[in-house]
Formats: structure tokens, sequence, C-alpha cells
């Protein structure tokens, strides 16, 4: 049976960064825009650029950067064309230009608009008519079109919108330019019949509907976003926007790992197909989870960590007996390896690389690879029970965390090249020479650090006492030699596997204490991420990675304040 391509439309990095507590860096963006890239995804919303030069910058940089690439994007069953990258605009002509000037430099770039045009919204937050709003969108549409051929508009609360109403604003946007129309359940608030019957009369009933792709967004406020997109691509919908481990604002947005596996668990049950390399979802999953610090739940569907364990016996015996008596999806069609390839302190660079190549770091420069390699082999010499992929996951987060120091005499990764493998970012500046803590019960807190300051050649040695145990001594002495004050915003520790030499994985996110008056939302924010055995070495290593990234941010690409880029679609 022929199928429609259903376009992913990921916007992991706008909407998805709109999660309470949620802001990543310039750099942390383009690492995830390359993996998104690399997944299949077709349309990277890459940002909100007016929001702030840093936010400008970002967009401007994943445009310029991940734009072009084609790795993973070629072959049987991919997309065969380098992701658009989008930039959102409110319906106003600077934000236009702005988003414009950012995305321009992709080879395929489109400017994603939108006006609110449920009665509600044009009563109380717009204060216009249905007329200006009809006006507006006129406007706006065509200055994008006269900037950009590919133009997407969004009416904002098009879930509670009037339906003949919004029939006429969306032929105005079709014959002022616009190539496709998205119908945002902006609160979450319709079920899916509801939604369904929504994108099927605006597609029976919208003026020159078939000249453009109609698209959902739908919020998961019930429980049932990626319900309600799928009733949407049932009901002629082309392209669905998403975002990896569904997060975002307030309950979040539709999950791309949850509309993409249904469709290629059900070929028949939905008109479409989809090119995204589904092998990649674990892999991109972890990668959103450590930058973002939104934890993944265990039961999450497809990438939790539960998501493929049986603990009942019977459940057990089925699956021993035949996979398909409870599994509807292979593990390793997501990314979730099940061979028996056993690493341990004896297993050799070759036997590594197979095992990231299935884990889905095929992509990790030279660089990133030895220092993954150097990191596996000191931890299968201190774990008795073998390396698992939950630690080697770990791994490679904390590498990506925290580059290796650079050395004059190491030739240049054989991946650094245009297909875009990652690179790891410049040398930190403070690096973990020392390290001495004291604490028990009963007694206080101490901690004694050695950092070696690499932009001096020096070690720094310094000490503190803590009330409240010895990570709050870590992190004290570690303030008080880099001469900052900094806040920490989140602080988590897991464990990777089993047993009492499993892996500790330390993520941190912090930020420059504000000054008495400021707005604290406007520091950026840092995470740092470390792993090792010993959990009170994880935590001083996530820690000083977080304080190098502070120390070595550019203040050009700071980003908006959280409150200053939230917006509501």
């Amino acid at each position: 049976m022929s199928t429609d391509k259903l376009i992913i439309f990921d916007t992991t990095l706008r909407d998805g960064e709109q999660s309470p507590g949620v802001t990543l860096s310039t750099d942390e963006k383009v690492e995830i825009a390359r993996q998104l890239s690399r997944l299949g995804v077709d349309v990277i919303e890459a940002g909100f650029p007016v929001a702030s030069p840093g936010d400008f910058n970002a967009v401007k940089l994943i445009a310029q950067e991940v734009g072009p690439l084609m790795e993973g994007r070629e072959g049987e069953g991919r997309v065969g064309a380098p992701a658009v990258i989008c930039g959102l605009a409110r319906c106003t002509r600077n934000d236009i230009q702005t988003a414009f000037d950012a995305v321009k430099y992709a080879p395929r770039h489109r400017i994603h608009l939108f006006l609110a045009t449920s009665d509600i919204h044009l009563e109380y937050k717009l204060k216009i008519t249905r007329a200006e709003c009809t006006q507006q969108i006129e406007e706006m549409v065509g200055f994008a079109k006269s900037l950009c051929a590919d133009v997407e508009f969004s009416p904002e609360d098009g879930g509670r919108s009037d339906r003949e109403f919004l029939t006429k604003a969306l032929a105005v946007a079709i014959r002022a330019g616009a190539t496709t129309l998205n119908i945002p359940d902006t609160v979450g608030y319709n079920t899916p019949q509801e939604y369904g019957d929504l994108i099927r009369y605006l597609r029976e009933k919208t003026e020159g509907a078939d000249s453009v792709v109609w698209s959902t967004h739908c919020h998961n406020d019930l429980g049932l976003a990626t319900a309600n997109s799928l009733a949407g691509v049932s009901n002629g919908a082309r392209q669905v926007e998403v975002a990896v481990n569904g997060i975002g604002e307030r309950a979040g947005n539709t999950s791309l790992e949850e509309v993409v596996m249904n469709v290629h668990t059900h070929p028949h049950a939905y008109p479409v197909h989809h090119t995204i390399n589904t092998r990649l979802l674990f892999s991109t999953s972890r990668m959103v989870e450590d930058l973002s610090g939104m934890a993944v739940q265990p039961n999450k569907a497809i990438v939790g960590r539960n998501a493929f364990l049986h603990e009942s016996g019977i459940h057990q015996d089925g699956v021993l007996k035949n996979k398909q008596t409870y599994e509807i999806i292979r593990p390793e069609d997501v990314g979730v390896t099940t061979n028996n390839i056993a690493l341990g302190k004896h297993s050799g660079r070759h036997a590594f690389r197979i095992k990231l190549d299935d884990l889905g770091y095929a992509s990790l420069s030279d660089a990133q690879f030895q220092s993954a390699f150097t990191k596996f082999k000191a931890l299968a010499d201190s774990k008795k029970s073998g390396v698992t992929d939950g630690d080697i996951h770990a791994l490679i987060a904390d590498v990506r965390s925290t580059p290796a120091r650079a050395s004059a005499s190491e030739p240049p990764a054989e991946n650094a090249d245009a297909q875009g493998a990652s690179e790891p970012p410049s040398s930190p500046r403070y690096e973990l020479k020392h390290m001495q803590v004291f604490t028990g019960v009963g007694i206080t807190p101490t901690a004694t650090i050695s950092l070696l300051d690499a932009s001096q050649n020096t070690v720094k040695t310094d000490a503190a006492l803590a009330q409240n145990g010895p990570i709050e001594a870590i992190y004290s002495v570690i303030q008080r030699i880099v001469g900052i004050d900094i806040d920490l915003l989140n602080f988590n520790i897991s464990a990777t596997s089993e047993g009492q030499d499993t892996l500790g994985k330390v993520s941190v996110r912090i930020a420059r204490s504000a000054t008495a008056g400021a707005d604290a939302d406007a520091e950026p924010k840092f995470t740092g991420l470390a792993t090792n055995v010993d959990i009170i070495t994880a935590s001083a290593n996530a820690y000083l990675a977080a304080v190098n990234r502070l120390i070595s941010h550019d203040a050009a690409n700071t980003r908006a304040a959280h409150k200053d880029r939230n917006v509501d679609i």
C-alpha cells in the first residue's frame, strides 16, 4: 500500500526547552541538533531568535553547522536531504526578519510564525478584533513569504477557536503564501475524536487546503498528546510537531519516539510512513535527558528504563520461549541492545567500537572515542560483573560533558569533516588533581582540594568546612578556588547498573549567583555530568565540568531568561 511521507517537525530545542528549569547552552543546543539530524528529523525548530542575542546566535549556529549535514540521512528508507532549520516568530516584522536572518544560512530553512485566533485570546490577550487578526495574518505571512519560500503559520489556541472563523483565517494565510498550516491544541484540551474531527473539518472547509501541508501540535495536559497527533494524521495531517522524551512546558509536548514507533509498529493502520532511524531513539533520548536535566520516568513508553524489562514470572517464561509473546517492539529497533557481547577488562578497541555502534554512538570523533575507551578500561578494571550498556551510556554522557585536555601532539580527528562529527569543546580550565574528604556521624564534614589551573599552569589548593555533608564541602572549596559565587540549581545521582561496584552518574546544573536586585532567571545555566564508581569523585567532577562551562561562556551567547522565551503555541 502506498503511503505519504510523515514529516517529523522536532521542537525539542524550542518548545521542549520551555520546560521549567531547562536552559540549554549554545553548545548543548548545537549538539542536540546534530543528533536530531542524524536521527533523520525532517524539520528542526532551533529556537526563538528574537528572544535575545544569545538565542539568535544559537539558531544561527545550528543553521550554519547542522543545516548542511547529511550524515545518516542518505540511503534506503532515509529522508535523502538535509534538515530544514526553522525559527519561530510572532506576527511582527522585527520577529520575522530576525528569524529569517538566523535561519537563512541553512540550505533549507523555514520561518514559523503564529497568531492567536481563539476569541478568548483575541479579546483578553491581544485585544484585537477578528478583522484585525486576519489583516495581521495577511500582512505578516506575506512579509515572511517575501523573505523565505517555506513559511509555516500556526493559529495559537486553534483547538478552542471558532471553526468557521478559523477556516477564514487559515484561507488568508494560504493566499498570503503559507506552505504549512499547523493546528495547535495549545492547552492540551482536545480529545482524539475532537482533534481528528477538527483537522478533517479544516481540510474540507478551508479554501486552498489542498495546496498546503497540515500539521499537528498537541500538548499533553490530559495525557492525550500522542493520541491526538495520531488522530490528526488519520484525518489528513502530514506533519507532526514533537519533542524528544515529550519534554515541554507544563505536562510536555507530543513525544517524538511515541509517534514514530506507533507508525512503525502499525504500518497498515496509518496512511503514512516515516524516515527516522529508530535505532538512534534510545541514545537520542539519553542525550536530551542528560543535557536538559529532565529525567525520563522509568516506565516511559519506548525509551524508559523499564520499557523492555519483564519482572513477572509468566512474562519472563513467555519472552524466553518467544519474544513476541510480550514484546511488540524489538528492543534493538530503538537502540536497546540485546546481543551477547560481554565487555570486560580484556575487551579491545574493536569490540568497544562495535558496542558503541550498536548503542547509536557511531558518530563519535576520534578524540571522544579515545576518551570513552580510556574511561571504559578503567571501569572494567574496577568492576567484577562486567560493563553494562547502562554504564556505557553514562560514559558517553561523561565524555560529552567533560572533554579531555587537548595535547599538541594529538592528530586531528578523522571524523572532523563536513559530515558533522561532533568535536568536544575547548579544553577545560580547571582539572581535579587531588581531593581528600572527611565525613561521618558526629563530625563536621571537611574537604581539601587541589585544582590544576591550565591558564596559569599552576596547582591551587584550598579547604572548606560544611554543615550539610561532604558534597557541600567539596563545592564550597571549588567556589573558593575559582573565585565565583555559584548557585546549585539541580543535583541528581543515579546508578547505571546493579551491585556495589556499579557506576554512579552525577549531573548538576549551576548558575552564577545573581547580585542583589538582579533577575536570577536571567543568569545563564550550565550543566555538568560525570561518572565514577566513587560517587564523591563523580560529584566533584560533575560540578567542575559545569564550572568550566560557566568560566568559558561567551557573554554574547547568553540566552534569554526563561520567561522571555516562553511562547505558547
